[in-house]
């Protein structure tokens, strides 16, 4: 009798230890190749986003287009994960005001290749590649699909 309680016990072990390598397998494979949740606040993307935060969905997939909300990595602080708009890709040329609360000073850039040149949509208050430069496409971490939370705007981010 003690034998088939462990023999039992084992069977259910297994059973559950697959189903756990299962699940992690899969979450592991989605979250690093097809979509993520992500958390995006400040007030830098206003109207967009809100500046209170927000839980969206990325996905890094796709190629990026001018209009698309990304994602990336700081190229100023790597734990930072900043959410902005893709203005120029590699070899647009690129114009902006340098800072838009003090002056009217405008520059010029081609964006390099292997590049994007990224934006907030509210520029007076937006840490961007007005600040640090053209953004290489391996920090990018996805292209943001949808808004999850608040709840009341869940929904697709347009471009």
């Amino acid at each position: 009798m003690a034998s088939s309680f462990w023999n039992i016990a084992y069977q259910q072990a297994m059973k559950s230890g697959v189903l756990v390598a299962k699940v992690y397998s899969f979450l592991h494979v989605t979250t690093n190749y097809l979509a993520f949740p992500a958390y995006a606040f400040g007030p830098s993307m206003i109207p967009t986003l809100h500046p209170s935060g927000n839980v969206v969905l990325a996905e890094r997939i796709s190629k990026l287009s001018r209009g698309d909300v990304v994602v990336f990595q700081s190229p100023e602080d790597p734990n930072k994960l900043p959410t902005k708009r893709v203005v120029g890709l590699e070899g647009d040329s690129v114009s902006f005001v340098v800072d838009p609360g003090k002056n009217d000073e405008s520059r010029t850039i081609v964006v390099p290749k292997g590049h994007v040149w990224v934006e907030g949509d509210y520029t007076q208050n937006s840490r961007d590649s007005r600040s640090f430069g053209p953004v290489p496409y391996a920090l990018v971490q996805g292209r943001l699909l949808w808004r999850v939370w608040p709840f009341q705007d869940f929904g697709p981010i347009g471009s």
